[in-house]
């Protein structure tokens, strides 16, 4: 038991309660639970570590650049507050890392990448220490995990930065670590599930390529993705990510309305994608919400790209006309969807309408009423280069969807020969997509020499997200 006086980590029950709320962004209560234990006991400084989860959350789905500027200070106090604990808990580390952490992913949100780094850096220091110190405390190997296959694919536009600060990664033996915490059975590992599963599911989408074994782990499991909005996010933005929006839309209108949820803009984002997707017209009511409401900076240039795709569709020109005028206005550049979306802006031209749509149909899932929208025609049809390139890839995507692999294949090859020395990243995707294939049908050497051929196309858009995908297939193949 802690002195008198004396500050210390007390994770009990009244802090527990407060984090699960906090985790399924309910957030105003967790608050409340925890401003209750600060008066019980002021010297326990886990709900002042679990405050900056809240700060988190509002930062990192809103980026309210006002709430930033007053709230940055926190940082340090906070971090300085936790050090105050004894060094004989492994709180006194984890804590730490954890802060760390979470205003890594907030600076990015708001530009501060310098910052960010080291901030990783910092938290991938004292989580291993942390590791190193305890290891029995599985929390730690949640967080350790996570940042090591994430460090294990940094894109190599900014592998100076990871060489700079010191960080090598390693994807296997961060999905390794993840999984030893799954397979633990004490009161942390339980308490923390929710947080590692959100992580684990998205590291098995994006970094180990398991689409159906994400989706089939969140049926069986039954993740309550109507009352945890945690993991409604989860869910409805691996869907778009897969070409599942009907389902993308499914979820989100059946999550729990209640007003006790974090308020986000981002549910009319994702909405506003489902339906522009299956060329619905509710798509630009929800999109012009989100512009409206959002207060934030990324992705609003490929919002307002979308939003100005819906109305070059409809034939509504000048309406089409005013949010490309838009993208070059607002918004920053940091993803690659805005600066694709700037790049397009600037240059003036419209995509041909037969190929938006099945692209958009495409993305959606929808690959009947994509391949039908293309029936008849031939790259005879296309005078333009870049769209006799794109022609083959829409085609490969299409096939790709309907399972018709090696059909898929031959139009990626197409795809890869007539755009390698194209800016755009259809050669460069399309290598990535073969790569999928035949790593599916356990032909790692040829599945090696597509990704390794995705990665040595310079100078397209999307250059980082796919190498950092590439990157990570090669892992893979290697058992690395």
């Amino acid at each position: 038991m802690p002195g008198i006086g004396q500050k210390h980590y007390d994770l009990n029950g009244n802090c527990q309660d407060a984090y699960q709320a906090i985790i399924q962004l309910r957030l105003e209560e967790g608050s409340r639970l925890l401003e209750a234990e600060k008066k019980r006991d002021p010297n326990n400084l886990i709900p002042y570590f679990l405050d900056n989860y809240i700060d988190f959350f509002q930062l990192f789905f809103n980026e309210d650049a006002a709430q930033y500027a007053a709230w940055k200070g926190r940082l340090d106090r906070r971090l300085e507050l936790m050090s105050e604990g004894p060094e004989s808990s492994p709180f006194n580390l984890f804590t730490r890392s954890v802060i760390h952490f979470q205003w890594a992913a907030i600076k990015i949100k708001f530009g501060d990448n310098w910052d960010a780094a080291w901030d990783f850096r910092r938290s991938f220091l004292q989580s291993r220490e942390c590791l190193k110190a305890f290891p029995a405390f599985l929390p730690a190997t949640m967080l350790t995990g996570t940042m090591e296959v994430v460090a294990g694919t940094i894109p190599d536009g900014y592998k100076w930065l990871s060489s700079l600060l010191g960080i090598k990664g390693n994807v296997l033996g961060g999905m390794q670590k993840l999984g030893h915490f799954f397979s633990g059975d004490d009161a942390f590992a339980k308490l923390y599930r929710d947080e590692a599963l959100f992580y684990y599911l998205y590291l098995q989408f994006y970094i180990q390529n398991k689409h159906e074994e994400v989706f089939t782990f969140i049926r069986q499991h039954q993740l309550d993705v109507r009352n945890n909005h945690l993991f409604t996010y989860l869910y409805a933005n691996l869907c778009l990510n897969d070409q599942r929006s009907a389902l993308a839309q499914q979820i989100i209108r059946q999550m729990n309305p209640s007003p006790a949820y974090l308020d986000m803009p981002v549910w009319d984002m994702e909405m506003g994608y489902a339906c522009l997707n299956h060329l619905e017209p509710d798509a630009a009511f929800y999109l012009e919400r989100f512009l409206h409401r959002f207060k934030g900076q990324f992705y609003v240039k490929d919002v307002l790209q979308k939003l100005s795709w819906y109305y070059y569709l409809k034939g509504e020109t000048s309406r089409a006309d005013s949010c490309r005028v838009l993208v070059l206005q607002k918004g920053t550049a940091e993803a690659d969807a805005d600066r694709q979306a700037i790049k397009e802006a600037r240059s003036g031209k419209w995509p041909n309408k037969a190929l938006l749509k099945a692209r958009l149909l495409t993305d959606g899932g929808y690959y009947p009423e994509a391949l039908q929208g293309l029936q008849g025609m031939s790259s005879a049809n296309f005078v333009d280069p870049v769209d006799r390139c794109e022609y083959a890839y829409r085609l490969g995507r299409i096939y790709d969807g309907l399972g018709k692999e090696d059909e898929a294949v031959g139009a990626y090859t197409t795809t890869i020969g007539t755009g390698m020395q194209l800016k755009e990243y259809y050669a460069a995707r399309a290598a990535l997509q073969a790569g999928y294939i035949y790593e599916r049908r356990g032909d790692k050497p040829r599945a090696i020499a597509f990704f390794e051929q995705c990665l040595g196309m310079k100078d397209h858009d999307y250059k980082n997200s796919l190498d950092q995908r590439a990157k990570a297939g090669i892992a893979r193949c290697k058992g690395e």
